[in-house]
């Protein structure tokens, strides 16, 4: 399995009143996370977007274990999850720098054709990164 991991350093911008990260800026993470595996393994997101693709979340879950804070850093580990014909999960872990998790997560993403929001196969559009994706998800559909 291969795992994407992205350095973030927590902003005071990201936090809230108690000083801790607020709770959405971990999807805007989990964003970067996802975005930098598909960087590593040599594809670009936005050439996707470029040929009319678009890859909605169509199901997202996350689990808060411990509290982030301004100052520190995060790690965003980035994973597939699975993959079939449809639909990409992908799964994240966020840690503090010390390894302790902080949260944990996945994200259902499928492509669509930007004009017509209709579904389309990765196998269709790339196939080199449709094979990609099959040799390192976890599980396969």
């Amino acid at each position: 399995m291969f795992i994407s991991e992205k350095e973030i350093e927590i902003r005071y911008a990201e936090t809230d009143q108690m000083g801790v990260v607020y709770h959405a800026n971990y999807l805007v993470w989990m964003e970067i996370g996802r975005t930098s595996l598909i960087q590593d393994l040599g594809f670009t997101y936005a050439g996707l977007e470029a040929e009319g693709y678009l890859s909605p979340v169509i199901d997202l879950s996350i689990q808060y274990k411990a509290a982030m804070r301004y100052g520190q850093k995060a790690t965003v580990r980035t994973w597939v999850e699975s993959h079939g014909k449809l639909r990409t999960v992908y799964g994240y872990e966020i840690l503090h720098e010390n390894g302790t998790i902080a949260a944990t997560a996945t994200s259902e993403h499928i492509l669509v054709k930007r004009d017509s929001f209709r579904p389309v196969s990765l196998m269709k559009i790339d196939p080199a990164w449709d094979a990609k994706y099959m040799e390192i998800c976890r599980v396969t559909d």
